[in-house]
């Protein structure tokens, strides 16, 4: 039993193997992908603001901060993924044209690109480096943000009982995030790195996590009593502030912002994870690449 279970995954991951060549096409194109550069950052705690909405006392509430234990290495991209490694994708046929056929200049990041967009670009990579790549969680993110993390949170405000300062509170921090808007797209590290050697975040390109957005309610002490509503058509998107777009978006200012102000662009980073070499995990995601879910 255990000998034809061992022959049919080696006839699997010969299957796939075969698959995967097939599928990469003229492998003298992808000489120009460079292996993308990672920052590793090792597991600690730190302090999280909740995505999502809350409600407390059945008002609007602000979202409560907790501290977040990370219990493994963050292996995460230390630019965001060019124009030209997703053009690659591209003319593979794994992805889908950015926003309107729009591609920046190559060493620009690549915009345009919704959720879907992203998560495909991660399943192309993986299959092409070995690597298992895939978008950050919103907890992940921040972390790896660092003091680039723009916390926007309304502060007392969010849970007044008079309605009208809630409201003035958010039209005056919307209205500064759209006087902060950039239209103006620049090469890879041209905001600068921060203290984790990871550069252009909270820039004017947005990026997407895999974090669903939530409603859930707080008791009094503004602790999580229950979860009302998991909406994963809806993704986090961190950026110069963070917000919520709709999975489909590719133009983040075509009226797909689900809460809050939207963002300039939309792009794409991407956390890597290392199971061994022929894990189930690796096995499992070069079939749902092979057949593009």
């Amino acid at each position: 039993m255990l000998r034809t279970g061992l022959s049919v995954l080696l006839l699997c991951l010969l299957l796939v193997a075969g698959a995967v060549v097939a599928r990469s096409g003229n492998g003298s194109k992808h000489l120009q992908l460079k292996t993308p550069e990672v920052v590793t950052l090792q597991a600690d705690t730190f302090s999280y603001r909740l995505a999502g909405s809350f409600l407390k006392a059945k008002r609007p509430a602000g979202a409560p901060l907790t501290n977040i234990t990370l219990l493994k290495p963050l292996s995460i991209m230390k630019y965001q993924v060019s124009a030209q490694d997703y053009a690659l994708c591209l003319a593979d046929g794994a992805c889908k044209s950015p926003f309107r056929g729009r591609m920046n200049l190559n060493d620009q990041p690549v915009t345009g690109v919704s959720f879907a967009d992203a998560q495909a670009y991660a399943r192309w990579l993986s299959v092409l480096t070995g690597h298992v790549w895939r978008l950050p969680t919103d907890q992940e993110w921040v972390f790896a943000a660092g003091s680039r993390f723009v916390d926007d949170d309304l502060g007392e405000a969010a849970s007044a009982a008079d309605p009208s300062r809630r409201w003035l509170s958010k039209y005056a921090l919307d209205s500064t995030k759209q006087k902060s808007a950039d239209s103006a797209i620049g090469e890879r590290g041209r905001f600068g790195a921060n203290e984790n050697g990871l550069f252009d975040q909270s820039g004017n390109v947005w990026e997407w996590t895999s974090t669903c957005f939530t409603r859930s309610t707080l008791d009094l002490n503004g602790d999580v009593v229950t979860t009302d509503t998991i909406n994963c058509g809806v993704r986090v998107v961190e950026g110069k502030h963070r917000t919520y777009m709709s999975d489909f978006v590719q133009d983040a200012k075509s009226g797909g912002c689900a809460v809050g102000a939207p963002p300039d662009f939309l792009g794409i980073r991407l956390v890597r994870d290392d199971p061994s070499a022929f894990s189930f995990a690796r096995l499992r995601l070069w079939i749902n690449t092979m057949v593009g879910n």
